[in-house]
């Protein structure tokens, strides 16, 4: 989910967005069919623009793609699947005005949002409409957010699943240091996350340097925390990935480096070297891999999806690339099983299944320990590492079990940090 290529994305979205809404075309629909509109509130334009706008253009794919195959059956009835966005900008009051319009006046059914601040503008009416809402950040959820739920991504918690993979391949790898933003949504939430899965395996952290947006030279930062010669660098989930890695390239380290993404990695080689790059640890797959077709993976097709992605939009890709599709699909496997496409009955219906099906596997509801409500799904995650300039899976790990066993250190680092933990 990194901040890279916004010219790029800026003007793409310049065509798409209209007084800040987009309904893009979705194929030839059924004209039998009834149709069903899903929700994005997302930022397509401004800094943001990678976390959001991406996910609508892999949405539109996998809606083309149902509404050719003659749409989805719920409760007996055929439904076309209809994308509506609105461009938030990452705006508070604009992510509230968004968000009316699209329940109000667009009907949607569902209201899929990037995280963070424009989530907590929305919930309180959200709540008193009972509409049913996503978010890519289960940290938005609280004791009062019963409509509110996170059913693909479960950030920061399946950072821990980098860390144990490190560990276990890498044993000699025995400090850490953690460089990235100090903002609470992204950069501290993240920072807690590596610091207690460090802990957990012994892994002393030996430098914490949380800086502000106003960073334009990184080369002093880094500088000074490879001084405390740290076998691991950790940029936690950073906005600032790309210059954080030119700087590590031109200052010469030779230890291992892991990061929640590494959204544009092409570009990060060859702003560096692809020797360099190789073997950085993350948390997000490209979805030509072939990992992807093994058992449990609940992602319909991901390298055809990968390929019609990077056709249509060959410079865009991020980790939410597929993510708000996931989400997509969530939400129609719920609307089948509730034989309904209300807000309501679609959400008694996903959380009635205490072991719902999530894009990497089986999962289960959580988050009443840490947020007030297991509204977020947590399961396996892959462990993503660069070999020869390709990102792929090395393996799955558990977040569920890593929880079972640690979620008090966790807790503890939350608070440590000054995060909110119930």
């Amino acid at each position: 989910m990194g901040i890279t290529r916004r010219d790029i994305l800026r003007a793409t979205a310049a065509g798409a967005v209209v007084a800040g809404t987009s309904s893009l075309p979705t194929g030839l629909f059924a004209a039998s069919n009834k149709t069903v509109k899903i929700g994005m509130n997302i930022p397509m334009t401004g800094d943001y623009a990678p976390w959001g706008l991406p996910g609508l253009y892999g949405c539109e794919i996998v809606a083309n793609d149902i509404n050719a195959a003659g749409g989805v059956e719920i409760g007996g009835d055929k439904y076309n699947i209809e994308m509506v966005a609105y461009d938030h900008g990452y705006d508070t009051e604009k992510a509230v005005q968004g968000y009316k319009k699209l329940v109000l006046e667009d009907d949607v059914k569902m209201v899929m949002m990037l995280g963070g601040s424009t989530v907590a503008s929305v919930l309180p009416w959200a709540q008193r409409k009972k509409m049913l809402t996503t978010t890519l950040l289960p940290s938005d959820i609280t004791t009062k957010s019963d409509y509110l739920i996170a059913t693909c991504e479960s950030h920061p918690l399946y950072n821990v699943t980098g860390v144990e993979w490190l560990a276990k391949n890498f044993p000699n790898a025995k400090t850490a240091a953690i460089v990235t933003n100090n903002d609470a949504e992204y950069g501290l939430q993240s920072a807690a996350t590596y610091k207690a899965a460090f802990e957990v395996e012994g892994i002393d952290v030996v430098d914490v340097n949380l800086h502000g947006f106003d960073i334009t030279d990184f080369a002093p930062i880094v500088s000074s925390v490879l001084a405390k010669k740290p076998d691991i660098f950790c940029m936690a989930t950073s906005f600032y990935v790309t210059p954080l890695m030119e700087q590590l390239y031109h200052q010469g380290f030779k230890g291992k480096i892991i990061s929640c993404t590494l959204d544009f990695y092409d570009e990060i080689i060859a702003k560096t070297s692809k020797e360099f790059v190789n073997g950085t640890i993350f948390q997000f797959p490209d979805f030509d891999d072939p990992a992807l077709n093994d058992a449990g993976v609940n992602f319909p097709n991901p390298g055809d999806f990968d390929a019609k992605y990077r056709k249509d939009h060959p410079n865009d890709w991020s980790a939410v690339s597929w993510e708000y599709p996931a989400i997509l699909l969530n939400w129609i496997e719920g609307a089948k099983a509730a034989g309904s496409i209300e807000p309501g009955d679609v959400l008694k219906s996903l959380k009635f299944t205490l072991n719902p099906a999530f894009v990497f596997g089986e999962g289960q509801w959580w988050g009443s320990q840490l947020w007030g409500q297991d509204n977020a799904v947590v399961g396996r995650w892959p462990v993503v590492v660069v070999e020869n300039g390709k990102a792929r899976i090395q393996e799955y790990r558990s977040v569920s079990d890593w929880l079972k066993k640690n979620k008090d250190v966790l807790i503890k680092h939350m608070k440590e940090l000054g995060l909110r933990t119930v």
